[in-house]
């Protein structure tokens, strides 16, 4: 069917056209046409009777130049025009436009991960040609991304050559070998128009139906203080609809144009009016789910439920706008484009976490701040907070130690690894302490949070003053941690060493401890990789806190009975009161523990051997190693190597995961390119005047102003 590659255009043209067949099987019909998209779409240029195409209009695509050249090659030959029209009309009428037209680019099932699904299985799974499916065709015809520019830069004269060609009355269709007959058509035009009335009439029930669902309707806003306000458009869409069918058939119309227009317009006016109404009542959701928590499937159902309206609107425009070749254009174009994003996954949850995105990284914005210092008073607090942390960690080291001293299987001494990390950092929130390198996951969608207005210099650069504050917090947040951990951790094992008479550690795993945080090793790998646990644990959160706020469990803590019966009105309010406030603390904090444990013998499983390098947890097994050694150990080589090596996992721990979480804030805020290089120049300003403000707090005065001295 397709020509050789190596043949000049006018050949390939001509061999194409010789092979259109109205009675040829279907498949065949299908092939060919397949085949000629293609050529129009890669084809060489082409060449005519030994001169160039007619010139076009400069700069249009080369799909342009070659569909001229297959309109005027048709024109000079008259019958084999005649065979294509029929293949094209037989295209038309043998094939079920309506699953193109109102079911194209949506799923069958209104959920998430239906749609996920059908995606997979479209990556995978090869289509058929032999199909009366126009949207599985559709697939087949136009699966290139240049193909929505090409057909909307088709000029309006070679827009009405190929519409003649579909409409103009070609050779009589005789019996399909494989579908059976076709019914005698004798206006292409007037059954198209019906296709599309059909699918109208199947997009509206599904926008009905969609929006009666219980999950939308209860979150649907009403421009007044009545509820019905929100459905009644939904409700009386049909009614409206079939009032504005009576007024396009022909065959009831009065005899009159006044008569025959004037009807029409208003049912128009009107179902487009509810067409409005029904727009806005679904754009509500999301400003519901921002205040009251966000679902995925929820998000995916609004927005598909808004798309189907605005096919509703394009499928009108194709029926009765006045341009309406121009309307099936830009409605093919956007089929084209829905075919490119229907082979996207990685697009299809872009679109639809965005939204849930945003609010993990709003609820870190209210958390984060509790993470960044800006005054002295501030950052000593913050050393005091890292300094109990740091203590607390010392004893989670030797925890650690022992339960992998237990030589359990891998799995078990992960779970109690992790339990042992979850039970800390619990308990270090508990106190009010803190571990430096959980901060930036935090601090970061609070720093974007100070993006919302990038509209002057000011906006750029009070994000500044935000960049130095975290970093003379991170630093506050690393010192304390590491100042205390070391010698806690030193001091239960020399103690542990006077109780018992002998070293808990016995001095080749110290030594091999050591080795392990060497710089020389893959520590900075490992810290990467803790970096990127670190963010997950903050997504974990954010997404707790964000269920949690969806189901109204506060609101289900204060008042469901049982609880209230077990607890008492005023145990359950303040237990309710106390969750909300810490839900994503108490998430982030037992989430990271267990990633800590867990992930690295689960992967270990695969072979991939990536462990678990946190500095502050580095820093006592540096400790610990010591009380086994001794001071001696201050001669080796090892030591030495690993004090570089922890000092590479603060950086790297604290880069990782926050800039996981700032780019995640910063996707979820829309902040474009040009803005990121306005930020990116006032931060190596500040760095140039002032790189002390990054490293200690500013005086009051300086702080007020944002210009520490």
């Amino acid at each position: 069917m397709a020509p050789t590659p190596g043949t000049s255009a006018r050949d390939q043209l001509t061999f194409l056209l010789q092979q259109a067949e109205p009675r040829a099987a279907r498949p065949e019909r299908h092939l060919w046409l397949i085949a000629l998209v293609q050529w129009l779409r890669a084809g060489p240029q082409p060449v005519l009777d030994g001169g160039p195409a007619p010139a076009l209009q400069p700069g249009l695509p080369a799909a342009v130049w070659r569909l001229q050249a297959v309109l005027d090659a048709l024109d000079a030959d008259p019958g084999r025009r005649r065979a294509v029209a029929a293949v094209l009309q037989r295209f038309v009428l043998d094939n079920d436009a309506t699953s193109l037209l109102a079911d194209f680019g949506f799923t069958s099932r209104p959920a998430f991960w239906s749609e996920f699904a059908e995606r997979l299985r479209t990556k995978i799974m090869p289509a058929t040609p032999d199909t009366g499916d126009l949207a599985s065709l559709f697939g087949l015809l136009f699966n290139s991304a240049d193909d929505a520019d090409w057909l909307m830069a088709l000029p309006d004269a070679q827009l009405a050559r190929v519409v003649a060609l579909f409409t103009t009355p070609a050779v009589p269709v005789e019996a399909d070998d494989v579908a059976g007959a076709a019914p005698p058509v004798d206006d292409i035009a007037a059954h198209w128009r019906a296709e599309i009335a059909e699918a109208i009439t199947f997009s509206v029930s599904h926008v009905r139906s969609a929006a009666f669902s219980p999950l939308l309707r209860r979150r649907m806003r009403a421009t007044g203080d009545v509820v019905q306000d929100v459905v009644t458009p939904f409700r009386q869409l049909a009614s409206a609809w079939e009032a504005t069918q009576r007024h396009l058939h022909p065959g009831e119309r009065t005899a009159g144009a006044a008569d025959e227009v004037t009807p029409l317009t208003q049912e128009l006016t009107y179902f487009r009016a509810l067409l409005d109404a029904c727009m806005q009542a679904v754009r509500t959701v999301p400003e519901h789910l921002e205040d009251n928590g966000v679902s995925v499937s929820i998000v995916f159902d609004a927005w598909q439920l808004e798309r189907r309206i605005a096919r509703i609107e394009i499928l009108l425009d194709c029926l009765v706008g006045r341009e309406n070749g121009r309307e099936h254009l830009r409605m093919l174009a956007d089929f084209a484009r829905i075919v490119q994003g229907r082979r996207s996954i990685v697009a299809l949850v872009a679109r639809n976490t965005s939204l849930l995105s945003r609010k993990i990284a709003e609820r870190h914005a209210e958390t984060g701040e509790h993470y960044i210092t800006h005054t002295g008073r501030e950052y000593a607090g913050m050393l005091w907070a890292a300094a109990g942390g740091g203590a607390v960690m010392g004893l989670t080291t030797w925890f650690k130690i022992g339960i992998i001293g237990l030589h359990m299987p891998s799995m078990l001494t992960g779970l109690w690894v992790g339990l042992n990390y979850a039970a800390t950092f619990v308990l270090i929130a508990l106190l009010h302490w803190t571990i430096a390198t959980k901060q930036p996951a935090m601090t970061a969608p609070a720093m974007a949070d100070k993006l919302a207005d990038l509209s002057d210099r000011r906006a750029a650069q009070a994000f500044v003053d935000e960049v130095a504050a975290l970093t003379r917090s991170q630093a506050a947040g690393v010192f304390g941690n590491v100042a205390l951990v070391f010698p806690a951790a030193l001091a239960l094992g020399l103690a542990a060493q006077w109780l018992f008479g002998a070293p808990l550690l016995d001095a080749a795993h110290a030594r091999a401890e050591l080795a392990s945080l060497s710089l020389l090793g893959p520590t900075p790998l490992f810290a990467v990789f803790t970096g990127v646990l670190l963010f997950a644990s903050s997504v974990v959160a954010g997404w707790t806190e964000n269920a949690f706020v969806l189901h109204r469990l506060d609101s289900a803590l204060r008042w469901n009975p049982r609880i209230r019966a077990v607890l008492g009105a005023e145990r359950a309010a303040r237990w309710a009161i106390w969750w909300r406030a810490n839900i994503s603390s108490m998430a982030g904090n037992i989430s990271l523990g267990f990633l800590f444990g867990l992930v690295p013998e689960l992967l270990a499983g695969f072979g991939l051997g990536l462990q678990v390098r946190h500095v502050t947890l580095s820093t006592g097994l540096m400790g610990a190693a010591t009380a086994t050694l001794g001071w001696g150990v201050l001669h080796e080589s090892a030591f030495w190597w690993a004090v570089p090596g922890v000092i590479a996992n603060g950086l790297l721990n604290v880069v990782t995961s926050f800039y996981l979480a700032f780019r995640l804030a910063l996707r979820a805020r829309g902040i474009g390119l040009q803005d990121r290089r306005l930020l990116r120049t006032a931060l190596r300003s500040r760095l140039r005047r002032n790189l002390l403000s990054f490293v200690w707090p500013p005086r009051a005065a300086a702080a007020q102003t944002g210009d520490a001295p």
